[in-house]
């Protein structure tokens, strides 16, 4: 609709114009910034509201006991002993955190070739699957379903004359996942980008009776450079050969991204995620648009790390760069993002509501 305008109005006395600018101005009968002048005006009228129950928390996970390591590239994270990670999962549940998602550190003595303890049905994820769920039967347990934490070449599948390959890896990884789930994991999460791996993981799944575990798909993953504080995290980042183009998606396709989702909901995916976020609100917009399924999103540790460097250099205000990048994954479309700053942000708005 057109919008027109009355006659110019005079500059107010109080407002002089400077010396050759005219003293006329629009008769702005439409001023967006009437919305904006007051705290509870723009409340009333946002369009994307950051919650709670958008969050899920990723945790690193170490053998010990009583153990909170540092982590030198992702400040104010830690790897946990199970015991610990228990604790934070309480912690999750008072802040209304619905999720949490676990990943292992697991020592080099415990890597081989071909990630046989991810099969393991003690090993360190499993055990804390156990724990959490017998102590805060309540919170969600996300898994990662592929073997970087558990091969000695860093890579997620299985490597065979310098080829990772295919179908040879998505039968191990639906072992994997049968493990995790009955240790009691909720939601299987394969973030291998082999082809195929959602519907043999779903066929395997309901197979063994496991028909309630949902499968959130990796769906558009990509080769990206914002992983590396992960693979510090995890142990794999010294591991690793060569890298993982072949793959991981290249980062300049989109359409690609479209096609892989696709394959992934048709193959019995519950929820999509994209894979890094920031760098990909493109992707996960088109992916939301075009198939309106529950849509997630990754901020990465390589993400993390940067607000992190930038606020410890008082280069930025951390709290106000760590709302903004969440709410841009709402605005996007995402239903929900897998951050580290899950806690900081759950206190935060805790806070506010109070």
């Amino acid at each position: 609709m057109a919008i027109k305008f009355g006659r110019p109005l005079e500059r107010s006395r109080l407002d002089p114009a400077p010396a050759g600018i005219k003293t006329e101005r629009l008769d702005l009968r439409v001023r967006p910034r009437r919305n904006r002048r007051s705290e509870w005006s723009r409340r009333m009228i946002r369009e994307n509201v950051l919650t709670a129950d958008d969050l899920i928390w990723p945790f690193f996970l170490v053998d010990g006991m009583n153990v909170r390591a540092p982590i030198d590239s992702m400040p104010d994270v830690e790897r946990l002993s199970v015991d610990q990670a228990v604790h934070a999962a309480e912690r999750a549940a008072t802040l209304a955190i619905p999720c949490v998602a676990l990943f292992p550190y697991t020592d080099s003595a415990r890597r081989d070739e071909d990630g046989s303890e991810a099969l393991n049905p003690d090993n360190l994820v499993c055990r804390a699957i156990r724990a959490i769920k017998k102590e805060v039967p309540e919170i969600g347990v996300l898994c990662d379903v592929a073997l970087d934490p558990y091969t000695s070449h860093g890579h997620d599948g299985l490597l065979r004359d310098g080829v990772i390959v295919n179908d040879e890896t998505v039968a191990v990884l639906v072992r994997q996942a049968l493990v995790e789930a009955e240790a009691g994991c909720d939601i299987i999460a394969p973030s291998d980008m082999m082809d195929g791996r959602v519907g043999a993981i779903r066929g395997g799944l309901d197979a063994a009776g496991f028909t309630d575990v949902a499968i959130m798909a990796y769906a558009a993953k990509f080769a990206s450079a914002f992983y590396e504080p992960f693979r510090d995290a995890i142990g794999s980042n010294t591991a690793l050969v060569g890298d993982k183009r072949t793959y991981q998606m290249d980062p300049a396709n989109t359409d690609e991204a479209l096609r892989e989702v696709e394959l992934d909901i048709a193959e019995g995916a519950d929820m999509v995620m994209v894979k890094p976020g920031l760098p990909y609100l493109d992707v996960l917009q088109r992916v939301k648009d075009a198939f309106g399924m529950p849509t997630f999103a990754y901020q990465v540790s390589g993400e993390y790390a940067m607000i992190m460097a930038a606020a410890g250099h008082g280069w930025l205000d951390g709290d106000k760069a760590m709302m903004e990048s969440l709410i841009a994954f709402k605005r996007a479309g995402a239903d929900g993002v897998l951050t580290y700053f899950a806690a900081k942000v759950a206190e935060k708005l805790k806070k506010a509501a109070a």
